[in-house]
This record gives C-alpha cells, sequence and structure tokens, in this order.
C-alpha cells in the first residue's frame, strides 16, 4: 500500500513537473458547480445575505483583497487548480472576467447557499443546481465562439468537473425547517438529494463531461455553528449530524458506482472530505492546529457571511494559520491545505 502510494505520488508530480515546464495544466480547463465552499465570487452579483465580497474575507489571499471566496485565502479547489498546473482561477461565471480568452480555462458556476435542492437556493437568493447547469450550456456557446467548434469540444470532454453541494441542504434548510424536517426522515432527505446527485450527473454527462469529481459531505456536526445551533451547549461535535453526512456519503458512494456502469467513459470520484476535516476538529494538534471550536473571524461560533463576520467583528484572530475554521462554516486556507492534499490522492484517476 504504501509503494502504491508512493506511486501515485511519484507519477503525478513527475507529470505536474514535465507539462509545467511546456505550460501546460493536467487539464484544459476547470468547470465547478454547488455552494460557498467553491464559489470564487458568483454571489457578489446577486442580491442574496451570503456574500464575502469585503474584508476580512480574502484578507491572505494573493492580492489581500476580498474576492467573494468564503474564506482568509484560497480554497481547496483553488490549491488543487495550483497542483494541475493553472497559473490562474477559471473565473466566477457571473463575474466581467468570464469573457474572451479567460473562458478557455474554465467557468466557475458555484453559488454560496445553494444545493442539491433548488428550494434551498430559493431560500436565500442562490443560484440554485439547475439555473448553474443553464448557465453551463451558455458557457459552452461562448466557449465555441472564443475557441471554435472543434477546440471547444476538447476542452468539454477532457476538462475537469468539480461539484460540491449538500451542506446548506441540511445545516441551512432541513435542520430548520419545520416543513422539510416532518415530510422526510433524515434517511429519506438524503435518498432525495442524492437522485438529484445522480440525474444532475446524468445532465452533465449529456454536455459532454467525462471527468467528474464530487465531494462528500464534510462532518457537519464539527462545524462550530452547527456546535452552537443544535449542540444544546456541549462543546463537542453533534453526534446525531455526523451520522446524518455519513449515510448520505454512503448513498453518494453507491449512486457514483451505479452511474459508473450506466454511462460509458464516465470517470468520476467522490471526495472523501469528512475524514479529514473531522480529523482536524478532533485532533487539531496533531495536524499543526490549535483551534478548532470556533472559528477565527469574531467570537467564531456563529459568524458568517455579512451577520457577525465583517470588518468590524470583535475578536477576529490575526493570524488564522492555526484554525481549523476561518468563520463559523468554512474552513480556513490552510485546512484546506490539508483537505486538497487529501484531493490530490483521491482524484488522481481523473487526471491521468
Amino acid at each position: 500500500m504504501v509503494l502504491t502510494v508512493f506511486f501515485f505520488f511519484f507519477f503525478f508530480f513527475s507529470s505536474s513537473l514535465l507539462l509545467s515546464v511546456h505550460g501546460q495544466p493536467l487539464v484544459p480547463a476547470i468547470i465547478t458547480f454547488g455552494d460557498s465552499a467553491v464559489d470564487v465570487g458568483n454571489n457578489d452579483y446577486l442580491h442574496t445575505i451570503f456574500k464575502a465580497d469585503f474584508p476580512p474575507y480574502g484578507r491572505d489571499f494573493t492580492n489581500h483583497e476580498p474576492t467573494g471566496r468564503f474564506c482568509n485565502g484560497k480554497l481547496a479547489t483553488d490549491i488543487t487548480a495550483d497542483t494541475l498546473g493553472f497559473t490562474s482561477y477559471p473565473p466566477a461565471y457571473l463575474s466581467p472576467q468570464a469573457s474572451g480568452k479567460k473562458l478557455l480555462i474554465g467557468a466557475n458556476f458555484a453559488s454560496a447557499a445553494s444545493g442539491y435542492y433548488d428550494k434551498t437556493a430559493f431560500l436565500y437568493h442562490a443560484i440554485p443546481l439547475s439555473q448553474q447547469l443553464e448557465y453551463f450550456k451558455e458557457y459552452q456557446s461562448k466557449l465555441a465562439q472564443v475557441a471554435g467548434s472543434k477546440k471547444a469540444s476538447s476542452i468539454i470532454s477532457d476538462a475537469l468537473y468539480l461539484l460540491s453541494a449538500g451542506s446548506s441542504d441540511f445545516v441551512q434548510n432541513y435542520y430548520i425547517n419545520p416543513y422539510l424536517y416532518k415530510l422526510y426522515s433524515p434517511d429519506d432527505f438524503s435518498s432525495f438529494l442524492v437522485s438529484i446527485f445522480s440525474s444532475f450527473v446524468k445532465d452533465l454527462y449529456g454536455l459532454g463531461a467525462r471527468k467528474i469529481g464530487v465531494t462528500s459531505l464534510p462532518p457537519l456536526g464539527c462545524l462550530p455553528a452547527a456546535i452552537t445551533l443544535f449542540g444544546y451547549g456541549s462543546n463537542e461535535c453533534v453526534s446525531r449530524l455526523n451520522s446524518d453526512a455519513r449515510e448520505f456519503n454512503k448513498k453518494l458512494n453507491a449512486a457514483t458506482n451505479s452511474l459508473i456502469k450506466q454511462l460509458p467513459k464516465l470517470k468520476i470520484a467522490v471526495f472523501d472530505i469528512y475524514q479529514p476535516l473531522y480529523d482536524l476538529a478532533i485532533k487539531p494538534s496533531d495536524h499543526g492546529f490549535f483551534e478548532s471550536r470556533k472559528g477565527c473571524c469574531g467570537t467564531g461560533t456563529v459568524e458568517t457571511t455579512i451577520f457577525l463576520c465583517n470588518p468590524k467583528s470583535v475578536g477576529t484572530c490575526s493570524n488564522a494559520t492555526g484554525y481549523v475554521f476561518w468563520d463559523s462554516v468554512h474552513p480556513s486556507e490552510s485546512a484546506n491545505q490539508v483537505i486538497a492534499d487529501s484531493l490530490i490522492i483521491q482524484g488522481i484517476d481523473l487526471v491521468t
């Protein structure tokens, strides 16, 4: 096993070095769908409370300015793009940057507070997943105009597709929505969401996608906001929320295996972010962190977006490096680095 992992690392990074010398990343483009874990600024252009286009968000990013990312610095997907050999990041589709030759390296359609379930996005005026898919169709037409139909088709088929969703469906909808909670058991709601996931992948496949990476749910019960809201005064991870996440992840894996059998030439991988983030939350010191029960911004227990995580937030830490979480929901750049390192190993088949 150790030799196998070593071989993957050696092959991957040797390939990365070789290709970067010639100025070419391992895939021609990265195309991203989903929620705030991967949103790079689409919500900046929406009338929603879920925005991150103000300090202290982005304070440790390349230009030390807010970009719409829900983090102090880079997202796990940014770090993955760096590793794959990209020298710039695919733009948020709603931004002015999403035009001309910049479309050649992909686009980001993700929207904070979105999920698999469109009504989750509607609650917060985010871009629902169905609309993100419509934007992707529009993107294909724009790409063909820039690159020509033949090259555009090649980019679409060889691109890496990333999908992150589900957390908002649970934390920002199901757990606080009496109607949904009465209508569905956690098990039923998971099955409902996974059925949407399967349909989305089939639609994406029909539009030319062949290399898809989807993230699992994180340990929902270990998010500082979840501990505050659902922990009933405890300072420990909320076990029932983590159990729901694990059950969802089992179904996601099963659905992925089924899709592989149904769709010829499809490469799809489930990126397990549950375990690496759980390990960080439970034993932060084992990984060089010292704080996992609160985020860096403000008190770190309930803050996210403009509500209490803003330029006037009292108590925001001066150095987020040792914090697992940046705000009460989103990992810090340091934690995203740990997650990204894990994703590269899990997704090796998608880029080789």
